[in-house]
């Protein structure tokens, strides 16, 4: 049975996200080991945002690895002003967006024999009611591109809002009145999901 309420994200503690700042600017410095404490710590949200953003589930795994290494590039330039995490979903941001102008400049055949794994890999884990994410995975592709974002951001990965906005170029505002109404969207879609058809209501 799917229950109809939605769950908050897991959210990070701030501790974690401090040590994830202090690993980039570690990493920053020079030490390798720190580079993969970063990439690690940071590669699922990485996964997951993209796939939220693009169109291609087969260019998801090319994103992420795009993201980093642009992140990687630009490490000498990151002053720890705002959390690595925000930082480097920014860039996630920016790389997506690349891609999208990409092909629409250069457009190739969408032949997709292999996009089970990678939306194996950007569906939430652990969510009461959901085999697996698949239903919510589904759900949330139907929402607008905005409040999508903003839900991704704030409810899967655990963002604050503040950082969504910063994200997302918006104000705080914005990205609540988002949210919300993906919530009630998601809402209303989970309780009509649960309504028996015409068969069972017949019965």
């Amino acid at each position: 049975m799917i229950t109809p309420a939605l769950p908050l994200a897991h959210e990070r503690s701030a501790s974690a996200d401090e040590s994830i700042t202090a690993w980039a600017l570690a990493a920053r410095g020079g030490d390798s080991a720190a580079v993969d404490r970063f990439v690690r710590a940071l590669h699922r949200d990485v996964i997951r945002y993209v796939a939220h953003l693009c169109a291609d589930p087969q260019a998801v795994d090319d994103l992420a690895q795009d993201t980093f290494l642009r992140a990687l590039g630009s490490l000498h330039r990151f002053e720890g002003r705002s959390s690595a995490r925000t930082w480097l979903l920014a860039i996630a941001r920016r790389a997506v967006a690349d891609s999208i102008r990409y092909s629409g400049a250069r457009p190739r055949p969408a032949d997709l024999p292999d996009w089970e794994p990678a939306a194996e890999l950007a569906q939430p884990r652990g969510l009461p009611g959901f085999d697996d994410g698949v239903a919510l995975l589904e759900l949330l592709a139907g929402l607008p591109d905005e409040r999508r974002e903003a839900f991704v951001l704030t409810q899967l990965l655990g963002l604050p809002y503040a950082e969504a906005a910063e994200l997302s170029n918006c104000p705080v505002g914005t990205v609540r009145s988002r949210v919300a109404r993906a919530r009630a969207t998601l809402t209303a879609l989970l309780a009509a999901a649960e309504e028996p058809g015409p068969a069972l209501a017949a019965a």
